[in-house]
């Protein structure tokens, strides 16, 4: 039953805006405290929504610290329970062990389809990959400093900083301020590399006429880059990212439910 569960989690048209009355799929949420901002919170819960329910939300630290003071108030509003774990030995993050040691406990009682695992630390990497032998989604939220093989070990990595709220208060002739857009800054410059991804994956998912629907080369993009997302490149969304490239063909089609309408793209 796991491994069903996972094969339809992992092919979730997650970049589709085609479909309808999707399944919700029940998260285990897991934070090191220690190496994510109390900033992020809310915005990374919105986030996860977007994939499932958020059944087991979690937050590990030593709570005696005060640097991680600021959390107090954050995990009362978001219901997040914390996990006070001491620093018995001074050097030895005692945090990740207990984090790790509560997945494993998590994996094995069948409550959840998937984790979300939130730190900028590599030291979760064997945990997100032992995650995934067992059949579990595992998605990963964490700085832009997170090493390399953490994002590699998930099935979809998120940075953090691309879900930042874009509103700041601006004067205005009164005496309230008011809320304006802020253009921010992309993660990443959309380069050759990331063309070269699109186009390589448009052709490895084509039809016999040239054509890859929308929602299925979202997915595959992910299981060669697990932290693709059209964010990073300044794009809300992946379309809007493989219009600007200047290279695809964009055909809508009716998709015979609504006025919902199936994507597909080609190469010109």
């Amino acid at each position: 039953m796991r491994k069903n569960t996972c094969y339809l989690l992992k092919t979730r048209q997650i970049e589709s805006e085609n479909s309808d009355d999707m399944k919700e799929y029940r998260l285990a949420v897991l934070i090191d405290a220690e190496n994510v901002s109390y900033s992020y919170v809310k915005d990374m819960l919105e986030e996860i929504s977007k994939n499932g329910t958020p059944t087991i939300k979690r937050i590990y630290a030593d709570w005696t610290k005060s640097v991680v003071s600021g959390w107090k108030n954050v995990l009362l509003e978001n219901a997040i329970t914390p996990i006070q774990q001491y620093s018995y030995t001074s050097g030895k993050n005692a945090t990740d062990s207990a984090l790790i040691i509560d997945a494993m406990d998590i994996l094995y009682s069948d409550k959840v389809d998937g984790f979300c695992i939130v730190s900028s630390d590599s030291d979760f990497t064997r945990l997100a990959t032992r995650l995934r032998e067992s059949g579990m989604l595992v998605i990963g939220f964490g700085e832009k400093k997170t090493p390399q093989p953490f994002i590699s070990s998930c099935d979809k990595f998120i940075y953090l900083e691309i879900l930042k709220n874009t509103t700041a208060a601006e004067p205005d002739s009164g005496d309230t301020p008011s809320k304006k857009k802020v253009k921010k800054e992309p993660l990443n410059r959309l380069d050759s590399r990331i063309v070269r991804l699109l186009t390589d994956s448009v052709n490895d998912l084509a039809d016999e006429n040239g054509y890859a629907f929308l929602g299925s080369l979202g997915n595959f993009i992910l299981k060669k880059k697990p932290d693709f997302d059209p964010r990073n490149y300044g794009f809300p969304k992946l379309l809007m990212l493989i219009k600007s490239v200047g290279k695809f063909e964009i055909d809508e089609r009716e998709s015979g439910s609504g006025n919902n309408k199936l994507i597909y793209v080609k190469l010109k």
